[in-house]
């Protein structure tokens, strides 16, 4: 579906939250706030969303923060998020944390800036790549990748190891895109140590954030070092990317996944095509996001059904019922495991792994009747709070219980209070792709393994613009034997469009 195009929503750069909140008093700040540094005493470079998060408790659904001269305002309300969802009033806005990766994604898809035109080009000449047809013909490929993650967890189980579920999650993940994307395998199973380009991946999302921490003045000289290997990793990441391209244009094509999209396809309307530069910088952006966030949200729903074993028995029953005694899934059978499909949505309740998304007004106008906003004025949206926020969840939010997301509770809570993928145009454009991704694997692993937790682990949180669990590691334990796909046996692909 093509969205009307994006203007721009108001004044570029930098805009220090008194510049846009006219009532910026009204909104309360921590306390112990010092002069020119802030609102820093007690935090952790380390751990800004965690301490970010401290203060909302603290100082409620809208509030501020200040480091270094800047100001920020922070929303998490399920009934201001509401509001922030109109999009003829807000739109998105490309804040500090996205705008440090621009040197990495340029004006790809998630770094474009509302006003640049690559964005409405990109998103309308891929879309289609996201479609129901097109998700039914990366089926086939997502259980390829599947069956080299479960060989491996096949082997620990066998001799009773553990796993990396983080480690192992970005392999998959960054195998499938690779795959089903750009036709492109980096023998990441074959691999001890995570593929340079994963390295690479980490290094800029690491740097990016923290730029965030460091004063702009300072940058230079405190983050000398960190500065090169920077560029050396952003280089890298063109490298691959430019050699994978090269080899497709050497071939004359693919089977029309999101590269042969990139690389041949014209607006059905302008007839624009994307430039070689942008072409890059998408691909740089789809192996990123594609993989990152979609590990982490896996490495979470795995720790969570590791921690709830009543859950995992009901999960793995309802695997059980829809997928009968069948090789492999068909690419239909895996939308009806709705109740895995809770947990994973639970999962991403609780720890959503892009965890703030900032909205910018378009006009002069009142968030929620109560805060005047300027035009370019702009907010955070902390996504963990707002799926906290107990008017829209719950005294019990913290708690994990996939019955959240039955229909009857969806139906019956406030619009806009699940928001992991964002919102709005501008909302992740692969998210079903993501949400299929991650059920089947689900799914598979449920199936295949009852999933053993070391007791002593503690949830603690990885903070690289994106989130993740640290230091988790599972130990499979094989249930009753699976039948096993013949070599020549291929799932079933349903071969219904939109």
């Amino acid at each position: 579906m093509t969205e009307a195009p994006i203007r721009a929503a108001g004044p570029k750069g930098f805009r220090s939250a008194e510049l846009g909140w006219p009532e910026l008093d009204r909104i309360p700040h921590p306390p112990r706030r010092l002069p020119l540094l802030g609102d820093v005493v007690g935090v952790n470079r380390r751990t800004p969303l965690h301490d970010t998060l401290r203060y909302a408790r603290q100082l409620g659904p809208v509030f501020r923060r200040k480091a270094f001269g800047k100001e920020f305002v922070f929303v998490w309300g399920a009934r201001h998020v509401a509001d922030f969802a109109d999009e003829s009033r807000f739109a998105k806005h490309v804040g500090l944390g996205i705008a440090n990766l621009r040197p990495v994604a340029g004006d790809g898809l998630f770094t474009a800036y509302n006003h640049e035109p690559n964005w409405q080009l990109a998103h309308d000449v891929l879309a289609p790549g996201f479609s129901r047809e097109a998700m039914a013909g990366y089926h086939p490929m997502m259980l390829d990748v599947a069956r080299r993650l479960t060989e491996n967890w096949d082997r620990a189980a066998a001799t009773g190891r553990s796993v990396d579920v983080p480690g192992d999650m970005t392999k998959l993940t960054l195998e499938t895109i690779a795959r089903t994307g750009f036709g492109h395998d980096f023998g990441s199973f074959e691999r001890s140590r995570p593929h340079p380009f994963v390295t690479a991946m980490v290094g800029t999302l690491t740097y990016a954030q923290r730029l965030n921490t460091v004063p702009f003045p300072l940058a230079p000289l405190l983050l000398r070092s960190a500065s090169r290997r920077n560029a050396a990793d952003i280089a890298h990441l063109n490298r691959t990317v430019d050699e994978l391209v090269l080899a497709r244009r050497a071939t004359g094509g693919g089977e029309g996944d999101l590269l042969d999209r990139m690389l041949e396809t014209a607006h059905p309307e302008t007839g624009e095509r994307l430039s070689p530069e942008n072409v890059r910088r998408q691909v740089i952006t789809f192996l990123v996001a594609g993989h990152e966030t979609t590990s982490g949200a896996l490495s979470f729903a795995l720790h969570y059904l590791s921690r709830h074993p009543e859950v995992a028995d009901r999960a793995r029953a309802e695997v059980d019922r829809v997928w009968g005694d069948t090789a492999e899934p068909a690419y239909e059978q895996v939308a009806r495991l709705r109740y895995v499909r809770r947990v994973l949505d639970e999962s991403l309740r609780l720890w959503p792994t892009a965890p703030a998304f900032a909205r910018e007004a378009r006009q002069d106008t009142v968030l929620a009747g109560e805060h005047p906003m300027r035009r370019g004025a702009w907010a955070l949206v902390l996504t963990p709070m707002l799926h906290r926020d107990p008017e829209a969840w719950g005294a019990d939010a913290e708690r994990f219980d996939p019955d959240r997301f039955d229909a009857q509770a969806v139906r019956s809570r406030a619009p806009h209070a699940f928001k992991p993928f964002g919102t709005g145009a501008r909302a992740c454009i692969g998210r079903q792709f993501a949400l299929h991704e991650a059920t089947l694997v689900l799914g598979l692993l449920l199936r295949r393994y009852e999933l053993r937790s070391d007791p002593s682990y503690r949830l603690r949180v990885t903070e690289r613009l994106t989130l993740m669990p640290e230091g988790l590691r599972l130990h499979p334990e094989r249930r009753t034997p699976v039948r096993e796909p013949a070599s020549d046996l291929r799932c079933p692909v349903p071969g219904a469009g939109d």
